[in-house]
């Protein structure tokens, strides 16, 4: 479980990577986050929640799916926007995915590997680039 962040220090982001049918689940934010836009469904951990719970939590809030059993890939202080990042791996996800959350999204897709290069043009964090080849390959 994470605790409240300590003063002056932002909560940690959580993001669902989320992969079903050979495909990724990216969504595309109304506002831009540093030079982000198609990013992974994501979300502040709030205090008393893990990472696995929050990036479960946060893919529900803003795509309507229902995703279980987490796997933690990996954290890192983002090159962009300088908050610490915990990668979330969800193998499925249950309903339709779909922007609920219209005010901070405009859109979302479920991206191929092959073309990850044209929502996200820099590379990803190694473990989850790692987990994404090996994911989106079978």
């Amino acid at each position: 479980m994470s605790e409240k962040a300590p003063d002056g220090q932002r909560p940690s982001i959580a993001a669902a990577v989320i992969t079903q049918d050979g495909a990724v689940l990216l969504v595309r934010r109304r506002v831009k986050e540093g030079s982000l836009s198609w990013q992974f469904p994501a979300g502040e951990v709030e205090a008393g929640e893990s990472p696995e719970l929050a990036a479960a939590r946060e893919a529900n809030e803003e795509t309507g799916v229902t995703v279980t059993n987490g796997k933690n890939l990996g954290e890192r202080v983002h090159p962009n926007t300088g908050r610490t990042m915990i990668y979330v791996a969800f193998d499925s996800a249950d309903g339709e995915a779909r922007v609920v959350d219209d005010e901070e999204l405009d859109s979302l897709a479920w991206v191929k590997h092959s073309d990850l290069t044209t929502y996200v043009p820099y590379p990803f964090f190694g473990p989850v680039q790692n987990y994404l080849d090996e994911a989106l390959s079978n």
